[in-house]
């Protein structure tokens, strides 16, 4: 390949590139040099150095928060991925021709809807007199009625299972179509040499669809810890701080404490964070499909 050729491709990307500089890197730049400032936002900054990640690693409060959004990892990835894996197994097995599509539209749902309108119908559904209680009470289980998201016990796993919901549709339909390039000669030999359902689940499936769990883990593991939407119509982050992740406090620091420096720190924090959790989950599905 001759210089100019290699040049000429570098100006294709140039203006992608551009953007993500402007719009990613240098906000993550001034992200970082205010962590190392206290400020308000409008006076003039103090130089901190690591005093607000100091703050951050040894506030119990903030540590609590960080905890929360690592307890709705739980609930936003592992349940939709284990849940996914098993409706994508009968909707393979059980779905044809037009009920297959209905299948699909219903189990997506969710994800058209917008995060603000399911935060406030699940509110109303969980509340002391939503639908959740009320069934309870028909049957005769009024005892289990409560205030969903309003008690301290109840109130992170609630609200967990609210990202439940919504995620499950994403998790299966990619699932489901990783389960559609599976070779079926796969399944036929194992079926020949015996294999029940389990068994042709555990050494067809699941190896087949690495690559498909990694890309539902690492999209759910980033919900789960920068949840900001769902938690803020919900519950606010209460009761007290039961329900607070770090996307809203980094919100409640920087706009309603004018604590920018702490904020940021907190922020770069949540990204180191989600990094750590992420990168090992695609090492660890990048190997090729079996």
């Amino acid at each position: 390949m001759t210089r100019a050729a290699r040049w000429s491709g570098w100006l294709y990307v140039l203006p992608a590139l551009a953007m993500y500089a402007i719009f990613v890197l240098r906000p993550l730049g001034l992200t970082f040099q205010y962590s190392l400032y206290h400020w308000n936002g409008i006076g003039v900054a103090r130089w901190a150095g690591l005093d607000n990640y100091l703050t951050v690693f040894t506030d119990g409060d903030l540590l609590k928060i960080i905890g929360n959004a690592f307890v709705l990892i739980i609930f936003f990835s592992f349940i939709p991925v284990g849940l996914g894996l098993l409706v994508a197994s009968l909707v393979r097995r059980a779905s044809g021709g037009p009920f297959g599509t209905v299948v699909r539209t219903i189990l997506f749902l969710p994800q058209v809807i917008p995060l603000v309108a399911a935060g406030i119908a699940w509110s109303w559904l969980l509340s002391s007199n939503g639908v959740i209680n009320q069934l309870l009470r028909a049957v005769g289980l009024g005892g289990w009625a409560r205030a969903w998201l309003g008690e301290f016990d109840t109130a992170l796993p609630s609200v967990g299972m609210i990202g439940a919901w919504v995620l499950l549709g994403l998790c299966t339909i990619l699932l489901v179509t990783g389960m559609s390039k599976i070779d079926p000669a796969l399944y036929e030999a194992a079926r020949i040499d015996g294999a029940g359902p389990i068994r042709e689940f555990l050494a067809v499936t699941l190896p087949s669809l690495r690559r498909e769990i990694g890309v539902c883990l690492t999209v759910t593991v980033i919900a789960a810890l920068a949840s900001f939407d769902i938690v803020y119509i919900a519950t606010a982050g209460g009761p007290g701080l039961q329900t607070t992740v770090p996307g809203l406090e980094i919100y409640r620091l920087a706009f309603a404490q004018r604590q920018v420096g702490l904020a940021s720190a907190l922020a770069i924090v949540l990204m180191v964070l989600v990094l750590v959790c992420v990168l090992p989950i695609q090492r660890l599905t990048r190997g090729d499909k079996a």
